[in-house]
């Protein structure tokens, strides 16, 4: 992972074989990130994407593997329990067009992959909302 800071903007290259939310949790621990927005481009061959279902509560993840353009990653960094909370979604797009997408839980790049995070000033923390069991805004 190689990056420059402007401004609030950090803009970030990662490089083939490294794990895109692994990066991300990196960056944000080592310039102390705990508000952000996330967007990215690039390419990828190894993701896990989930939809989450309300009605049971949980997460059903699917593992996609083979040559596959990152078409679209936007997300934002809060914090739970100390530590930064990633919260991002993804579309991807394959050898034939289709296209995919979700809850990011995994993406392993392939050749390059290149994101913009921008540090929002101020803290937003996570709480589990009973009702739906997801962990959602807490001002």
């Amino acid at each position: 992972m190689q990056y420059r800071v402007f401004g609030d903007t950090y803009v970030v290259r990662l490089q083939r074989g490294e794990e895109v939310l692994a990066c991300l949790r990196e960056l944000c621990e080592k310039e102390s990130i705990s508000l952000g927005t996330v967007s990215a481009i690039g390419a990828v061959n190894h993701v896990v994407v989930g939809v989450y279902r309300v009605d049971e509560q949980k997460y059903v993840a699917n593992t996609f593997d083979g040559v596959m353009e990152l078409t679209s990653l936007m997300g934002n960094i809060t914090e739970k329990d100390g530590e930064p909370y990633l919260h991002l979604h993804a579309t991807f797009g394959d050898l034939t067009g289709k296209v995919i997408g979700g809850h990011l839980n995994e993406a392993v790049v392939s050749a390059t992959c290149e994101l913009f995070v921008r540090k929002v000033e101020g803290h937003v923390g996570r709480r589990l909302d009973p009702e739906t069991g997801l962990n959602i805004f807490d001002f």
